[in-house]
């Protein structure tokens, strides 16, 4: 890391709020409770709760109130706000990539999302899934979020971070809400969320309906141009714009009672639109539908025997990949070494998942300064269904030759054929209080999985109390991340064919973090970090040349970064609040820069109540230094500085409640690079131009 940035970092921790501000009284603190949550606990750490300051990781809370606050719609818009995270996109569907700390790929299966505690991990692709469709803010009680390795308690793909999604109970929604908002794009939804008791039984319940055209930049050129100027054809629908379309229902049901609890979840996308397109060619024909189902049946006893806590859990999801109207991947009159596609090169894939969890854990006190928690689990992940009609076959370097018609290739040539994971673990955690201002935690968790055999992955986190103002961490972990289901068992496309050889990606970061509560109502963070990953899976040429390529383990990359953070009660009326993250990824076989993301990334805030029960929040996010991967030799994609406007009534006030905000105030063009070498789409993926946001919504 340079030295320069380090001392920027610095400095800037140390002058930014000045240790001569007012504390505020109780009032104060009451009145800002309100407003942006109580986010100094976390739980997603150690399993525990414990204090934000003091939990051995680095990690971010965001409330409900405070995502209110922000004027966000989308999770996509919190949590490009969180310091070390940027939100990249695929030109396939216009899917969200959550990159951290510059761990990037091309579907970027390196992040662990969880909802309540459980994963909603997809196999096929190994993230949450590509069909994503945004994800609405109403029903969220609040998002933990850690940077960094965190396999030793999760497992599998906490190898960037992890982003625990909590959903809201039934304390956290007293009564009935109704909703609406509309907004750019014929944007509309409608919700309802209530909270309440049926009999001894309490009860959290959601539904949201919406329905967008979805944000609609041009796409100047395509893979069907290229093909146009190779061939001599005129078909591709580029300059164009991108298929973002979609409707939406999303429904949860919480419901507990003593020890039990039982959480359901319903997503539903569908109509959805192509982005630019599966193959990087415009198409406004294909549409797609995913269909997510949730389940998850816990139940926990704190004190189940002196100095015991035990819990226990299992959960399901249930996840369909629907292609409604076949994809167009080349437009009509395509032209080929192979052949000619008068009707288009179409092709549909569908596939099914069922996976089934069970886990369990148990706390013991017993010893003397040592908070111990063991724990094992089972998982079956079920890839049972997988389908596809087109009307091409492969040729062996993965050129595709025409075929007369459409046909149903799911017996014969399917792009996957069905399989099985099985997983078993086991992990055990000791906190140690060392002394009176010394904790140190140790972890580690051992997998057994049924395909690629074994992996152990440690923990080790030393803080430090250093003054009553200042702490200290220390942390080092190990993470993997298994093979996706593409990756390891993918069979017709042989510009990718999948390796049941392969083993998982590993990660190993050391971090040093200092928490300066600068003021009662000032706090600073610093974070510093290295990492070094390998085994990284990407496609190798295969050996005999023109017969495509295989999944490899031949990847590596090293990392290093800062993380400045700071948030700043100036008084009861304003709040200011930002971050800045430097990073730098190098690809260990080239000696290059890795690409995509961003090296500087400085996001700031300022909240002003200007009268009593209104909030006025302007948002700046400046993305700088993206590099070019290796084997591209476009020139560096363009900074961009991006404003938001958001204007709210103070919720939990009054039975109505406003919110309208503008995104991107000044129209800037921003754009997220397109995958290397830049042949397919070279002038990179446009986001979205100026947009509006108007909601309403009554509580009864």
């Amino acid at each position: 890391m340079s030295s320069p940035v380090l001392r920027i970092c610095l400095t800037a921790a140390l002058l930014f709020p000045g240790a001569a501000v007012l504390a505020q009284n109780p009032s104060e603190e009451e009145e800002l409770t309100l407003v942006y949550g109580d986010n100094d606990s976390i739980s997603i750490a150690t399993g525990n709760v414990q204090s934000l300051r003091r939990a051995p990781a680095v990690a971010t809370v965001i409330t409900a109130a405070d995502i209110a606050a922000m004027g966000a719609t989308d999770l996509d818009q919190v949590l490009e706000g969180v310091p070390g995270v940027h939100v990249n996109r695929s030109a396939n569907n216009y899917a969200p990539l959550y990159v951290v700390r510059g761990i990037f790929s091309q579907f970027t299966p390196q992040l662990l999302m969880l909802q309540n505690g459980v994963p909603i991990t997809t196999v096929f692709v190994g993230n949450k899934g590509n069909l994503w469709g945004g994800y609405p803010v109403e029903h969220i009680a609040r998002i933990e979020i850690i940077r960094g390795p965190g396999s030793a308690l999760y497992g599998s793909d906490a190898f960037s971070g992890v982003i625990n999604i909590i959903t809201k109970n039934a304390a956290d929604t007293p009564g009935t809400e109704f909703g609406l908002r509309a907004g750019s794009f014929n944007t509309k939804d409608a919700w309802v969320q209530h909270g309440g008791q049926w009999g001894d039984i309490d009860v959290a319940a959601y539904l949201r309906v919406g329905r967008s055209d979805g944000m609609d930049p041009v796409i100047e050129a395509d893979a069907a141009s290229r093909n146009d100027r190779l061939f001599g054809t005129r078909v591709s629908r580029a300059p164009g714009a991108v298929n973002t379309g979609r409707d939406a229902v999303d429904a949860n049901l919480d419901l507990s009672r003593g020890k039990l609890r039982a959480r359901f979840g319903y997503k539903l996308r569908d109509k959805l639109g192509t982005g630019a397109g599966i193959a990087s060619a415009l198409d406004p024909v294909g549409q797609q539908k995913s269909e997510r189902i949730t389940s998850n049946i816990s139940w926990t006893d704190a004190q189940f025997a002196p100095d015991w806590g035990v819990g226990a859990a299992v959960s399901t999801q249930q996840y369909k990949q629907t292609i409604t109207t076949d994809f167009q991947l080349l437009p009509p009159g395509t032209v080929l070494p192979t052949g000619a596609f008068p009707n288009g090169m179409i092709g549909g894939p569908d596939y099914g998942e069922r996976n089934v969890r069970l886990a369990a854990y148990a706390d013991y006190s017993g010893f003397a300064r040592h908070q111990i928690r063991i724990g094992a689990g089972y998982e079956d992940l079920d890839l049972y269904r997988a389908r596809e009609t087109r009307n091409f076959r492969y040729a062996p370097n993965g050129a595709p030759i025409p075929l007369p018609s459409v046909v149903d290739v799911s017996d014969s040539d399917p792009f996957i054929r069905p399989h099985r994971r099985k997983i078993k673990y086991v992990f055990v955690q000791d906190e140690w209080r060392m002394a009176k201002d010394w904790t140190l935690t140790a972890g580690v968790r051992h997998d057994r999985y049924s395909d690629f055999g074994t992996t152990t992955n440690p923990r080790l986190a030393l803080v430090w109390d250093a003054t009553y103002n200042m702490t200290a961490k220390l942390l080092y972990g190990r993470a993997f991340r298994a093979p996706s289901f593409s990756e390891s068992y993918g069979i017709t496309n042989p510009v990718a064919l999948g390796n049941p050889g392969l083993r998982p990606e590993k990660n190993g970061t050391l971090e040093a973090v200092f928490a300066w509560q600068a003021a009662n109502d000032a706090q600073v963070n610093l974070s510093l970090y290295r990492y070094s990953m390998q085994d990284i899976i990407r496609t190798v040429p295969n050996a005999i040349a023109g017969t495509g390529a295989t999944y490899s383990n031949t990847g590596s990359q090293k990392g290093s970064g800062a993380e400045l953070e700071t948030i700043w009660h100036l008084n009861r009326a304003w709040r200011l609040s930002g971050n800045y993250a430097f990073q730098r990824s190098i690809d260990k076989l080239t000696g290059r820069d890795a690409g995509y993301v961003p090296r500087h990334h400085l996001y700031g805030r300022a909240d002003w109540q200007f009268i009593s029960g209104y909030l006025l929040s302007t948002q700046l996010n400046w993305v700088a230094g993206r590099r070019r991967a290796a084997g591209d030799l476009r020139p560096a994609i363009d900074d961009y500085k991006t404003v938001d406007l958001s204007l709210s009534t103070q919720r939990g006030r009054q039975q109505w409640n406003f919110s309208a905000s503008v995104r991107n105030l000044f129209n800037t063009d921003a754009r997220e690079p397109s995958l290397a070498p830049g042949l397919a789409i070279p002038n990179d993926l446009p986001m979205a131009p100026r947009a509006f946001s108007i909601q309403a919504s009554y509580r009864m």
